[in-house]
């Protein structure tokens, strides 16, 4: 195991610059997750790691070893895929052990450390099949397998579950999860998906077009988003966010462009006029007559919650009920946001404002 230092990383395509000066420190033993949308440099950043991208500048460093020009297998690092990269001509056990077998460990100790993965991830039945007669979950499996052989001191995922259908998703996620708490060993996953993030990670880091927009732990991310962007991201369904202006008075209220007016929290740097976005999660509104009338949309049902899209005024909304609600699409409905968990951002600059 080792820990990951990034230090001032920059990446360029001729005077496209993608990644901008990012700095970020990995604890050893440490799980985290690279999210954010497409094109963000989230994959860029973990195969600049990996040394399979060139850095621009600035410095990677693994285990205190400055590695920007060490190749890919002097790096004692380990990569899984989002294709799963196995040779088809192989069997589940070559493919596993190929690297070892390149590295010239003996087959005994090869076969000892193949089996051992195969016990960890459950695929000792499957050592001798090759990959074309796997299901999409196995062949992930085999492919984390090959990567835990080489007791790597990092382990590097790209998007590796992205293939695989939503319920195989969620079983790999939690297999994921349990094969670092057995191994423990350093880990850098980068996924577009923030509820994978959310579950999988001690940390998360949120990119956002090649520069960091918050680092901290998943509940951290989702309680205090420091940005709009994060507040936007994290989250799903996503948190309503409301723009309007700020009125002074006996207590301060947002008023949307439409008239709509809701309360706001205490917070600082509250300025009248100023321009504001107003932000809560679904499932911090409530039924309340004193609460703003809302219009019901669309109702959907899953059985432990019902997600309702409403609107206030012209401003969509989405608001989460654990008990049975029973709306029609064009109910009038009073809802109040808790303006307790609620958020408040700077419009202009997206930063949040503290209370």
């Amino acid at each position: 195991m080792a820990t990951v230092q990034i230090r001032d990383v920059l990446k360029s395509y001729g005077t496209l610059q993608v990644i901008h000066g990012i700095s970020l420190d990995i604890a050893d033993g440490q799980f985290v997750a690279l999210v954010g949308p497409s094109g963000c440099g989230k994959s860029t950043l973990l195969r600049m790691i990996a040394g399979l991208e060139e850095i621009s500048g600035g410095d990677v460093e693994i285990g205190e070893v400055i590695v920007n020009d060490l190749p890919p297998k002097d790096r004692d690092i380990a990569m899984v895929f989002q294709n799963y990269a196995l040779y088809p001509h192989m069997t589940v056990a070559q493919n596993m052990g190929f690297s070892l077998r390149m590295q010239g460990i003996s087959k005994a100790e090869i076969r000892a450390k193949v089996e051992r993965a195969a016990e960890i991830l459950g695929l000792q039945q499957l050592l001798d099949r090759h990959p074309r007669h796997l299901s999409g979950g196995q062949r992930q499996r085999v492919a984390m397998g090959r990567a835990i052989v080489r007791a790597p001191q990092v382990f590097l995922f790209d998007e590796p579950l992205s293939n695989l259908d939503a319920k195989l998703r969620v079983q790999m996620r939690s297999e994921i999860k349990e094969l670092h708490q057995r191994l423990q060993t350093t880990t850098v996953y980068v996924t577009h998906d923030q509820i994978e993030a959310m579950t999988l990670a001690d940390r998360i880091v949120v990119l956002n077009a090649g520069r960091i927009e918050q680092v901290g732990s998943p509940l951290e991310l989702y309680d205090t988003p420091e940005t709009l962007f994060v507040a936007g991201f994290i989250g799903s369904p996503s948190m309503n966010l409301i723009k309007g202006k700020v009125v002074l008075g006996d207590s301060p209220t947002i008023v949307t462009t439409d008239g709509v007016s809701l309360p706001l929290p205490l917070v600082s740097g509250l300025e009248a006029g100023s321009e504001i976005t107003y932000g809560f999660r679904p499932e911090h509104l409530s039924i309340d007559p004193s609460g703003m009338k809302a219009t019901v949309v669309v109702i959907e049902p899953t059985g432990s919650e019902t997600q309702v899209n409403a609107r206030f005024g012209t401003t969509p909304i989405t608001a989460i009920f654990r008990d049975r609600v029973d709306f029609r699409p064009g109910d009038s409905v009073p809802l109040l946001p808790d303006n307790k968990r609620a958020h408040v951002f700077d419009t202009l600059t997206g930063q949040r404002l503290h209370a």
